[in-house]
């Protein structure tokens, strides 16, 4: 700030000295000059009482980060983040969530969240396309979600494991996110990367990237924050949900508290009377593994899974990487259709020529159907 002459330094002084005295704003003119009153204005400003709060109505697009979010609603990142917790969506300040976590959380805070209507090339390219024939079965894709530390990485690791085994040496040489398991109740996908990933960014437009969702639920430890964000994404993408309660091997092992925490989340098991088939197992020693399978088997025939083969190929990107050699890569799932080697897709809003489609050994394929995992090179 601009120093004042020396006189009126002395001046301001003895104001501040008489510190019940009132002075006129003329008086105070005569002293100070306007530099006073601006200070008191702006002082006046900072101290007037908040205004009555605001409803917005807030326009939410397919996905959006938690910060941004935090931007429309004009509120502190970390407000906002603490929120979502007490909802069970764990998300940091940079993280994507859905739209309907995004509108509900919205509500929550009492906005009004609706979903914004753009004009999307994806979905006018859908229009384009005619499928012909008729839709035949397709293998079912399966999520393993849970808790961490509740062994959901050890039962995947078993099934796989399982599958290596049975196929000629060399195993898998390329780990794709996600892999396709032929196991005795039959052809099963399974996707391998986090929950979260599986459940925001690939639910856009409504399409989602699985049929059926296992949660896994540690018998020793129970319901846990996690566990929450998974049944409520699994629930929002109106998914099928199969409880494998995993290390019944402990000692300190309680089903039937399980149970009963999942009750209260609505995951009500079949012998109480409810829809939920909750499958006793130990992901590390194997027993109870051939019965999960069996549950995801079943719950596949009652969806009765079916699309088209034939025509253009449709799917959704799991996941993507700049990888040496092969520069922009791509996991993905087809969902309806056949990619081919040599294929003109689209990608977001970008169009790219499949170089190549890698299956999740590693090995070059000319085509992919429908719940077939594939790494796509050329992005």
């Amino acid at each position: 700030p601009n120093q004042l002459s020396s006189p009126k330094r002395d001046l301001k002084k003895s104001i501040f000295k008489k510190e019940k005295q009132e002075y006129s704003k003329k008086e105070l003119r005569e002293l100070e000059g306007e530099e006073y009153l601006k200070k008191e204005q702006i002082s006046q400003h900072a101290f007037e009482k908040p205004t009555e709060f605001l409803k917005k109505q807030i326009e939410i697009p397919e996905t959006i980060t938690v910060s941004a979010l935090a931007q429309k609603l004009a509120v502190k990142g970390g407000d906002l983040v603490k929120k979502l917790m007490d909802m069970g969506v764990m998300a940091t300040f940079n993280q994507t969530i859905d739209q309907d976590t995004a509108i509900l959380v919205t509500e929550e805070l009492g906005h009004i969240g609706e979903a914004s209507k753009e004009v999307v090339v994806e979905d006018k390219l859908k229009e384009m396309v005619n499928y012909e024939g008729e839709e035949a079965s397709r293998v079912p894709v399966v999520s393993v979600l849970g808790h961490v530390d509740h062994g959901k990485t050890t039962l995947l690791d078993f099934i796989r494991k399982a599958k290596v085994a049975d196929e000629e040496e060399g195993g898998i040489t390329q780990r794709i996110g996600a892999y396709q398991s032929n196991t005795s109740s039959g052809v099963i996908t399974f996707i391998d990367t986090p929950g979260h990933a599986a459940f925001t960014e690939v639910r856009a437009r409504g399409a989602n990237s699985t049929d059926i969702v296992v949660l896994v639920v540690a018998a020793d430890d129970g319901l846990q924050p996690q566990t929450e964000e998974a049944i409520n994404h699994a629930k929002a993408a109106e998914v099928p949900i199969i409880v494998a309660v995993n290390k019944m091997d402990k000692e300190e092992a309680d089903l039937e508290k399980v149970k009963n925490e999942l009750s209260s989340k609505e995951l009500v098991p079949e012998d109480w009377g409810g829809k939920t088939q909750f499958i006793p197992i130990s992901a590390l020693k194997g027993d109870g593994v051939e019965d999960l399978l069996e549950a995801i088997s079943l719950e596949a025939e009652v969806l009765d899974l079916k699309t088209y083969h034939k025509g253009p190929g449709f799917g959704i990107v799991l996941d993507s990487s700049i990888e040496k050699g092969q520069g922009a890569v791509a996991t993905v799932i087809v969902q309806k259709g056949t990619l081919k080697t040599g294929d003109i897709i689209l990608v977001g809003d970008q169009t790219k020529k499949i170089r190549s489609l890698l299956n999740e050994n590693g090995k070059k394929v000319k085509e992919a159907g429908p719940s077939l995992p594939v790494l796509i090179s050329g992005l």
